[in-house]
């Protein structure tokens, strides 16, 4: 089997068994490939179980990663809504800052990321002791995702393990950030030559290629600062690089032009393209989570089911959750800026039918999800969703009510489980106990909602085909323009800033109009910017690090230490493995 098979048709289930890395692990994996018959044991296989641990949960889940980025953020929080997202307080913890080394979200995340760093530890020596033809690209790929994986538990935890792959009796490492990120940067650069170039050796986004390399290393360079004293008052971004006379920004700046500078991605005119059904060949997408609906292991649709309410529905068959919504403060930064194309943008319908999601009407009932001809599709409008929604209803035999020439009708909505609620998204949340992210049941309306990743409505039990971004143009915009005004280039970073407004466009309804230029730009205003093209994408809590917001209090998240810059070991962790020592304040 050929690796781009599987990633093409993504037609492999793996049944991996579960690893600790206490003392006595070894680093195996039960790899099985049940469709293709590959051995399990073979480079493609083991290569493929590396790639496979990314769509399991932790980089497309609002559980994953996202919880841990955006949920302790501005960005995002999912309250305690009446009867629903209780879970013992789990998701209001991390809002609240009161995390512990026993929650589920920070204990999961953990196992699933060191996981993804042994299956790649099992790649690199399955590989290396094959003589496959391929064997040093594929090589390349295992080392290149280890850093992946073990940058982003060095990013939350502080920590990473490790074991010499080639040799089982080894012992078991600790990686420390603080070292650890010069490590990795070195090894990555070191790979660049021997990774395959975006579209060569039939690789395309959802492999990690040189272009990959690039993406990460800017990110690397971006944070090293912090890294470096993680719980410093301000950081010093303009130190010398690891190596050559440079410094990190310089190191970032570099990077991100060979991706900008380069004829294969271009920014979309249409902002939400990279985040829809059809993106998987987006032309923003450098490195992205590959996803389809295959009834072997589908896609997750997570990062759009969150924010949409229970009586919402894509499809006859399919609904939101009413879960996460954005802080008051991180709304408010949107002040002026609601014509930027990035904010919302509208639907059309193929008759011209525009749905507008300011009164009720009907849409033509000429839409119908993949595979039927009786569920209809629905599309609600893509962005930051405010005020009062509108859609369709069921009728008694479970489709969308219609009109009498066969059209879909819309309606002003009302919540499902508080049906004398409106669904007004509000901007203020207005905790009854203002240091507590809980509703009650007729609350349940409140908090604006982000509709970024388009519903995919092809499965009824929250499958998607839509890629997951992890590595996409228009944040490299946004990491140079950082970069440049951190070396004093305000000029360079405003250029890069007024790119990215003035190439997006609204729809048609508003004539196509595109973002308008700001005339100037302060470290306020370039914060703001960052997070109108990255909001929802994982990034916001390393930028609020870095800008110095992540301590200060808003909504019901309190003024915090710098301790809560990461997060603890696991106590489950802690409680089998000697070499791993909790993080301070924890």
């Amino acid at each position: 089997m050929k690796l781009d098979i599987f990633f093409k048709n993504r037609h492999i289930l793996f049944l991996t068994a579960a690893l600790t890395f206490s003392g006595c692990t070894k680093l195996n994996e039960v790899v099985q490939d049940e469709v293709l018959g590959e051995n399990a044991s073979s480079p493609a296989g083991a290569l493929a179980a590396v790639y496979d641990r990314m769509g399991k949960g932790v980089f497309v889940d609002h559980g994953g990663v996202f919880a841990l980025q955006e949920y302790t953020t501005d960005e995002a929080l999912l309250p305690t809504r009446g009867s629903d997202w209780g879970d013992g307080g789990k998701w209001r913890a991390m809002h609240e800052f009161t995390w512990a080394p026993d929650n589920a979200i920070v204990t999961d995340n953990w196992n699933n990321l060191t996981n993804g760093i042994t299956r790649s530890l099992t790649a690199i020596r399955e590989i290396t002791n094959s003589t496959h033809p391929q064997k040093e690209i594929y090589l390349a790929e295992a080392r290149a995702m280890l850093a992946y994986y073990t940058y982003t538990t060095l990013d939350l935890y502080g920590q990473a393990p490790y074991r010499d792959p080639l040799s089982i009796s080894s012992p078991l490492e600790i990686k420390k950030a603080a070292s650890g990120i010069d490590e990795l940067i070195l090894e990555l650069e070191g790979l660049i030559p021997k990774l395959a170039e975006l579209g060569k050796e039939s690789t395309h986004n959802g492999r990690f290629t040189r272009e990959a390399a690039y993406g990460l290393l800017a990110n690397m360079y971006l944070n090293r600062a912090v890294y470096k004293d993680r719980y410093a008052a301000t950081f010093n971004f303009n130190e010398a690089a690891v190596n050559g006379t440079e410094t990190d920004m310089d190191k970032v700046i570099y990077y991100t032009s060979l991706l900008i500078n380069s004829s294969k991605f271009r920014l979309s005119a249409n902002y939400f393209d990279s985040f829809s059904i059809s993106n998987s060949g987006a032309p923003e997408l450098i490195f992205a989570v590959t996803q389809k609906i295959d009834k072997i292991r589908n896609g997750s649709n997570s990062f759009a089911y969150v924010g949409v309410e229970r009586n919402q529905r894509p499809s006859p068959g399919t609904r939101g959750t009413n879960a996460a919504c954005v802080s008051p403060e991180f709304y408010a930064t949107w002040e002026g800026n609601h014509d930027d194309p990035r904010f919302s943008r509208k639907y059309q319908y193929t008759d011209g039918t525009w749905f507008t999601n300011d009164g009720e009407g009907s849409v033509p009932a000429s839409d119908f999800i993949a595979g039927s001809s009786t569920q209809n599709w629905f599309h609600f409008n893509r962005g930051i969703m405010v005020g009062q929604q509108y859609g369709p209803r069921l009728n008694a035999a479970g489709q969308f009510e219609k009109t009498p020439d066969g059209r879909i009708k819309i309606f002003e909505l009302v919540m499902e489980k508080s049906t004398g609620t409106k669904m007004n998204f509000t901007p203020e949340l207005n905790f009854d106990k203002p240091g507590q992210a809980v509703f009650t049941q007729n609350q349940i309306n409140r908090g604006v909602r982000v509709f970024k990743f388009e519903f995919d409505p092809g499965d009824g039990n929250g499958a998607s085909n839509v890629d997951i971004p992890l590595f996409r143009l228009g944040v490299m915009y946004t990491l140079r323009a950082e970069a440049y005004f951190r070396k004093g280039q305000s000029g360079l970073a405003l250029n890069d800033i007024n790119t990215l407004r003035t190439t997006r466009k609204r729809e048609a309804f508003h004539n196509n109009a595109a973002g308008t230029a700001i005339a100037s730009l302060n470290e306020a205003s370039l914060y703001k910017e960052i997070a109108y093209e990255t909001y929802w994408e994982m990034y916001r809590r390393p930028q609020m690090i870095r800008f110095g917001k992540y301590e200060l209090p808003f909504s019901a998240k309190p003024a915090s230490p710098a301790t809560r810059r990461i997060f603890p070991i696991p106590q489950t962790t802690l409680d089998v493995s000697k070499e791993f020592t909790q993080n301070t304040g924890y």
